[in-house]
């Protein structure tokens, strides 16, 4: 008889359990109740935390790590991957449109590539520049917060010779429309007697009469990998949508609103893009960042967890199983709308395996009854959320040393 092949694919659980934690602990748990059974482990990747190093370490590359500007002005450490393309599997290279043509006129085809010295793609995420979670929720501003540690990253990559960069934005604390990241790729933001603004946070805006320069010659083609449609203005747009996690108050959430259209315009003036970009689907991503990025340096974006999927061959690795593990902090029913465990989730019961999802807080999930589904809460009723998050480990530990006690 043949072993059982478990894949064990975790996203993170916020604040308590990186995904290659959350994996790792399963799979001892796993193997302490089912010895023998073979067990593939797989990391997940949603753009946020983590992104950089589950990617690299996926395709064989090497991570490096240098000191950027953190989200409010203090130095943190960020890494960088750097990875052969001929590492990247081939699906999530054609997502990847690395190719010498470029549309819409953009030129940040991968024209050369042998680029500088050391070529490749360089894999950055923006949540270990300008996160959210380096802050303390009494610090978190988007009036005072800056993407300029992400920029910096980015030209950090292009200055070592990377053919192409490729951004994963979640858990971001910004809301500059990448205007901070710009200066670090060789904008300029004066006001109107000249001063520089550095960095142009949206506090200073009001002074932003003045745009200077543009996208130095070694930045390379970026790619952002996103899974939100939302817009950079309006109801669905950043300010709404994102700006209150960040730590806007409502009552000034017309005036960004307000600036943020303003710097849109000037940015697609400057550029010479339409005024319309403002209005594409993604374009709200990560406080606008993903607007700036596709007006002032010709960023492509590409879906996220499409490209995480095929990055991680998880079609073939979902078909070579028996029995699937995933989870993640909070699972509930719009877990199931296409990313992260609850894509696994969907698509291996289509597959006919069975699934056992494993997370901090389950809501709503009953709604879809399945005989080869069966949810896991880690933790015990009653518990308060800080300890709750100190005891992740150990509670998911047990939850999935109890779920093979048959």
């Amino acid at each position: 008889m043949n072993p059982l092949r478990v894949l064990i694919a975790f996203d993170k659980f916020k604040d308590a359990l990186s995904a290659p934690q959350a994996c790792e602990l399963a799979a001892r748990a796993v193997g302490a109740e089912r010895t023998g059974w073979r067990l593939d482990l797989c990391p997940l990747a949603d753009g946020g935390e983590g992104f950089a190093g589950i990617l690299t370490e996926a395709a064989h590359g090497r991570l490096s790590t240098i000191s950027v500007t953190g989200p409010r002005g203090g130095p943190v450490e960020a890494p960088i991957g750097r990875v052969a393309l001929d590492e990247i599997p081939k699906a999530a290279r054609i997502l990847l449109e690395l190719d010498a043509s470029a549309p819409d006129g953009d030129k940040d085809g991968l024209a050369a590539p042998e680029r500088g010295q050391g070529g490749g793609l360089a894999v950055i995420e923006m949540a270990a520049a300008s996160g959210l979670a380096l802050l303390e929720p009494r610090d978190r501003d988007p009036w005072q917060t800056t993407s300029l540690g992400t920029g910096q990253l980015i030209r950090a990559a292009g200055e070592s010779g990377a053919a192409a960069v490729l951004l994963g934005v979640g858990g971001s604390a910004t809301h500059d429309l990448g205007l901070g990241a710009l200066s670090a790729l060789g904008y300029e933001f004066r006001a109107a007697d000249g001063s520089p603004l550095a960095p142009p946070i949206p506090a200073s805006w009001a002074r932003l009469a003045r745009l200077g320069g543009g996208r130095l010659p070694s930045i390379p083609p970026i790619r952002i990998a996103c899974d939100v449609a939302n817009p950079l203005l309006g109801p669905r747009g950043a300010a709404a949508v994102f700006g209150p996690q960040k730590g806007l108050a409502p009552a000034a959430f017309d005036r960004l609103e307000a600036e943020s259209a303003r710097m849109a315009a000037l940015l697609c003036d400057y550029t010479g893009r339409p005024r319309e970009l403002a209005a594409r689907p993604g374009a709200g991503a990560a406080g606008g960042i993903a607007f700036g990025l596709m007006a002032c340096a010709g960023a492509r974006l590409i879906p996220g967890s499409s490209l995480v999927g095929a990055w991680l061959d998880l079609e073939a690795r979902l078909a070579a199983a028996d029995l699937v593990l995933t989870g993640e902090g909070r699972f509930d029913e719009s877990s199931w709308e296409g990313k992260g465990p609850g894509a696994i989730a969907a698509r291996a019961l289509e597959l006919g395996k069975t699934v056992h999802i494993f997370a901090g807080q389950l809501e709503g999930v009953r709604k879809r009854p399945d005989a080869r589904v069966f949810f896991h809460a880690i933790t015990p009723s009653g518990i308060p959320l800080p300890q709750a998050l100190r005891d992740a480990g150990p509670n998911l530990a047990a939850a999935v040393r109890r779920a093979f006690l048959f």
